[in-house]
Formats: structure tokens, sequence, C-alpha cells
């Protein structure tokens, strides 16, 4: 199950994300978050998730938005 912390966090990813490419619609940033995300689903160490979904995101959307 997610903590809410975590949680949190990846709702702050995606708003940094769509932030920084604003040509990219929020609703493919969320997407593109949330797929990074879910490769971590049932991992045990959670502590570095939201940082290699932010990079692994920030790679998509870079492409996206050439």
């Amino acid at each position: 199950m997610i903590e809410s912390s975590e949680r949190t966090v990846i709702d702050q990813v995606v708003d940094r994300l769509s932030a920084k490419y604003p040509d990219v619609p929020g609703e493919q940033v969320a997407h593109v978050v949330n797929d990074c995300y879910s490769r971590f689903e049932g991992r045990p160490i959670r502590e570095f998730v939201p940082l290699f979904v932010e990079r692994g995101a920030r790679t998509r959307l870079a492409e996206l938005s050439r």
C-alpha cells in the first residue's frame, strides 16, 4: 500500500514537471509520472522511488517536448 507521504511527493513531482514542460498537457505529464511510478509497485525499498520516478519522467517528457 502506498503511504500518503509518498503519494504527496509524487503529486509534487507532477506539479514540478508540469511547470518545467508547459508545452506538454498536464494530463500527459501525470500519465507519464504515474507510469514511471507504477514500475516501482511492490518494491520493498521506497526511499528513492520519487527521485527515480522524477528522473525517468523528466527524460520521457523532454523527448515529448521536442
